[in-house]
């Protein structure tokens, strides 16, 4: 059985409201010869960061699979898939905002980027003790999820004041 897990949504919103309230004025206070060339490029970064907070896991009874989206490989990020009988161990480091990030470990000593920023984390903290018979006590989003919350509506209220500071 085969179970997905998108990035969640609050991670997602946060990183497009946050793009849009820093460069839709942009367009906006161009100068005329600009305007064009600067909405097309908007237009462009909005689609690229659309995009690339669409990657997402796919579990099964015999791999767990991580899946970025078309420009998130042309920019460098890349898909992987590990068999769960290779994952040998989790090993966690510390970030320098204070949380941890984890790794998965295999028997040929590869470490792959445990994705702690997924829908249902619960569910998929589950399936990876299910599956690698793994500690993983302590295993927790990245960040709290309040702080893109926070992040996503100081972005819109920044959106909603340019907006209404355009119009009057």
């Amino acid at each position: 059985m085969i179970e997905k897990f998108k990035t969640l949504f609050f991670v997602k919103s946060s990183l497009i409201s946050l793009y849009l309230a820093l460069t839709l004025p942009i367009p906006l206070i161009a100068s005329e010869n600009l305007k064009l060339i600067t909405t097309i490029i908007f237009l462009i970064g909005l689609l690229l960061i659309i995009d690339i907070t669409n990657d997402n896991v796919e579990t099964s009874d015999e791999k767990i699979v991580y899946k970025t989206s078309f420009f998130a490989r042309i920019l460098g990020k890349k898909s992987w898939e590990i068999y769960w009988k290779d994952i040998t161990s989790l090993k966690s480091l510390p970030t320098s905002q204070g949380s941890k990030v984890y790794y998965f470990i295999t028997c040929k000593d590869k470490s792959f980027l445990v994705p702690q920023r997924v829908d249902n984390f619960e569910r998929f903290i589950q399936i990876i003790s299910k599956k690698t018979n793994l500690n993983t006590v302590g295993l927790s989003y990245i960040s709290p999820i309040w702080t893109y919350k926070i992040l996503t509506y100081i972005s819109i209220f920044m959106i909603v004041g340019e907006i209404i500071s355009f119009v009057f």
